[in-house]
């Protein structure tokens, strides 16, 4: 299966960095969900697009209070609601999003482009019907992060970070290409933290040529994970 639906027992920490860590609760699954905490410029941790565990409120704890949950694309709801509620806050989306609110259980509070969770700016993703992502950047430290769009977990050749299959054809170099990270968050797979702003370049240069052997490779993978996504 390619997302395991099961309670977790625990989580591992897979991104470490000094405002924010990320977290799988299934960390051997194929889909290799990542959620992260992210410290914003007045102390409080925003949870972005989250998966609950045992123990994760104390992890949470150490980094500060939480400010907010912020899901950033239409099939990350997770845990985001169960979250929110338990530490009092509301459901954070981005004002195109209308698949969300329908799945959680929490008050729903839409932002705009420039006022994103934690200071992020983000901005709208949508390739095929019915994908509506932010991809977020904090121009302050250099933190990119995209939901679906780029990742870790389904990479071919010497890439670092890749586009997820349907983003290849035509990879978003308008949206990409001007950023500087200095690193690289992603909702499968682990950050990229060295030499972010490079392998985001080479992504992007290389993922029309790398195409057909990302089809073969991750083609049925990419399918599956669609549809388990799509069933949620």
């Amino acid at each position: 299966m390619v997302y395991d639906r099961r309670p977790p027992d625990d989580f591992t920490v897979v991104d470490r960095w000094a405002d924010g860590f990320g977290w799988q609760a299934h960390p051997d699954e194929p889909a290799a969900r990542t959620s992260h905490a992210i410290r914003d410029a007045k102390g409080g941790v925003w949870l972005v697009d989250p998966l609950d565990a045992p123990g994760l409120d104390d992890r949470i704890a150490d980094l500060g209070p939480v400010a907010g949950v912020a899901v950033l694309s239409n099939w990350h709801t997770r845990d985001a609601g169960v979250l929110a509620e338990r530490h009092g806050v509301p459901v954070s989306i981005p004002s195109w999003m209308d698949r969300v609110p329908n799945l959680v259980d929490a008050p729903i509070e839409r932002f705009d482009p420039t006022s994103g969770p934690a200071g992020f700016r983000v901005e709208r993703v949508g390739p095929l019907p019915g994908w509506r992502e932010a991809a977020a950047y904090r121009e302050r430290d250099g933190t990119l992060y995209t939901p679906d769009l780029l990742t870790t977990a389904r990479l071919v050749g010497e890439e670092r970070v890749g586009l997820t299959l349907a983003a290849r054809p035509f990879p978003p170099r308008a949206l990409l290409a001007d950023l500087d990270p200095e690193r690289i968050l992603v909702g499968h797979g682990h950050g990229v933290f060295a030499d972010a702003d490079a392998a985001l370049a080479d992504c992007l240069a290389a993922a029309r040529r790398r195409l057909p052997r990302a089809t073969v490779a991750h083609g049925p993978d990419y399918v599956a994970g669609v549809l388990g996504a799509v069933r949620e």
